[in-house]
């Protein structure tokens, strides 16, 4: 099994990280899944897709709870049926999940890809970037917007919420780990600290709610 990481944040929170290095099948025999699940599963056409979603459910072990502890909303978002807040994700070799039993919380993981640049005027304002000379930690920057503004997304769940319109991230160095983000959706205000690491050309984000 291949738990990569695990993150203490604090005495209500915690970050699982797994590196997916086993086949489909080493992680498929040893889960028992929902009908649900098990559906969503056959629908899955990448085996990447597959493992992630499998991977999720050993991470979920680690904390002691199974597939049928989980259940989804209307919008998709994941919960504990204990209350406890929990958030997922996966990117192509690796997944994750933040719980929390005090406070809503979301994750996001990517891969650093020069992509990133080809899309981020649709998510944030590319000039405010304009004095990063070097293309490697642009790449790295961007990606880090980008999974601050999903695990917030993740956290607020409101149907017509906009990366670009209204999150905001506050500017950052990349060696501090950390800044903040905002949402303003009509009336709405929410604030969230934002974490971040990264490792073997990934980027793993998570969102805690301040306020809101």
């Amino acid at each position: 099994m291949s738990l990569y990481k695990t993150i203490t944040v604090n005495k209500h929170t915690k970050v699982l990280i797994w590196k997916i290095e086993e086949s489909f099948e080493a992680l498929n025999k040893v889960v028992t899944l929902t009908n649900h699940c098990q559906e969503r599963l056959h629908k899955m056409r990448s085996e990447i897709h597959q493992r992630g979603f499998l991977s999720v459910r050993h991470l979920l072990a680690e904390l002691g709870y199974t597939d049928f502890d989980l259940y989804y909303d209307s919008t998709g978002k994941p919960h504990l049926k204990d209350g406890k807040h929990i958030s997922i994700t996966h990117s192509f070799n690796f997944s994750a999940i933040i719980v929390s039993d005090s406070i809503p919380v979301g994750i996001d993981i990517e891969m650093q890809r020069d992509k990133i640049l080809r899309i981020a005027h649709k998510f944030t304002p590319l000039q405010e970037y304009n004095t990063i000379a070097n293309h490697e930690a642009l790449v790295r920057k961007v990606t880090i917007v980008w999974g601050g503004k999903e695990s917030i997304y993740k956290v607020f769940a409101k149907k017509g919420l906009s990366f670009l319109k209204h999150i905001d991230i506050d500017d950052f160095s990349i060696e501090a780990s950390k800044t903040k983000g905002t949402v303003y959706y009509g009336k709405e205000i929410a604030t969230y600290s934002l974490d971040f690491l990264e490792f073997e050309g990934f980027t793993c984000v998570y969102a805690l709610e301040e306020n809101r």
